[in-house]
């Protein structure tokens, strides 16, 4: 049983606080998973991005130049992931993985194998900035940005495209959707949520290591899953993927406060992901058997109809 202790208002804001970097990575994964596609690449994406933001920021150069190099790295990124995927029609979890694989070689090969430290204190203590009582500045962004990207998603017409290409991307291409832009547009802003990521995670931690972001895009495509995104395409939101987030990145101080060591956090999360997977898969496997059979039952009875 959890600890009371863990109930209190202040330990709840916490969590929210100190989910901000996986909002910013489920979120950003959100859209591509909406339209159908997968990305691994985010945590080297992460990584990178927040490598060449505080490499700029220890150089001496504004917290403005440092996250527009970031984001830039990010959409760049996004970019190539999109093309690949869309244009190459290369299948999303090689692709992703390969860039993965290459990105996170850029960041041992940028950063030298060593850390990135000696960040300016101005930058750092962002992190400890309190927007309303215990909630973050950070925070507090991020959750604006999921409301913007959620209202988007659901309130405008091309903002409806990523779900309309995830639930079909050939009846949306029928139809006028340009489903190959929008999966590209899918990868850019997972990109540039990402490098935002980075540019949070970097303030929080102080330093950057070549590992940064190694294994968080497991946490963020569990966190989807978890808030009700199908891996499938075409059912889900940003709101949920948020929801989500704050669940995952509240696992090892859940396991604190049951009495557990945090080293089994990433055995319940990939127990949690497959456990999941596993369930969502057999419901849509039912339905899907479930609307065929009613389809033949109901050309047999139409069948009969006209014998008789």
């Amino acid at each position: 049983m959890i600890n009371q202790s863990f109930w209190k208002p202040e330990t709840i804001i916490n969590c929210f606080n100190d989910s901000v970097v996986f909002t910013f990575l489920s979120a950003g994964i959100a859209f591509v998973i909406l339209t159908g596609e997968i990305d691994v690449s985010i945590g080297s994406v992460l990584g990178l991005s927040a490598a060449v933001g505080a490499t700029l920021l220890r150089d001496g150069y504004g917290i403005g130049a440092a996250l527009s190099a970031s984001i830039l790295v990010g959409a760049l990124v996004g970019l190539i992931n999109g093309i690949g995927v869309a244009v190459l029609n290369i299948p999303s979890l090689i692709f992703t993985l390969g860039v993965n694989g290459v990105v996170r070689g850029i960041v041992y090969v940028y950063t030298k194998g060593a850390w990135v430290e000696n960040l300016p204190a101005d930058f750092t203590i962002l992190s400890n900035r309190f927007l309303a009582g215990n909630v973050t500045y950070f925070y507090g962004a991020a959750l604006v940005i999921v409301i913007i990207g959620h209202l988007i998603l659901t309130k405008t017409r091309k903002g409806k495209y990523f779900v309309a290409v995830g639930d079909n991307a050939a009846g949306a291409t029928l139809v006028g959707i340009p489903a190959d832009k929008t999966k590209i547009m899918a990868y850019v802003l997972c990109g540039v949520f990402a490098s935002i990521a980075g540019i949070i995670y970097a303030s929080r931690i102080g330093f950057i290591t070549p590992t940064a972001g190694n294994g968080y895009e497991m946490k963020a495509i569990a966190a989807c899953v978890l808030g009700g995104l199908s891996l499938t395409g075409g059912i889900g939101s940003l709101a949920g993927a948020s929801i989500g987030a704050v669940i995952m990145s509240s696992i090892s101080r859940i396991l604190v406060f049951l009495g557990f060591s945090s080293d089994y956090d990433n055995t319940i999360t990939g127990f949690l992901l497959l456990t999941i997977v596993v369930i969502n898969t057999t419901v849509l496997n039912r339905a899907a058997l479930k609307n065929r059979h009613d389809i033949l039952s109901a050309r047999t009875a139409e069948k009969g109809g006209k014998k008789s």
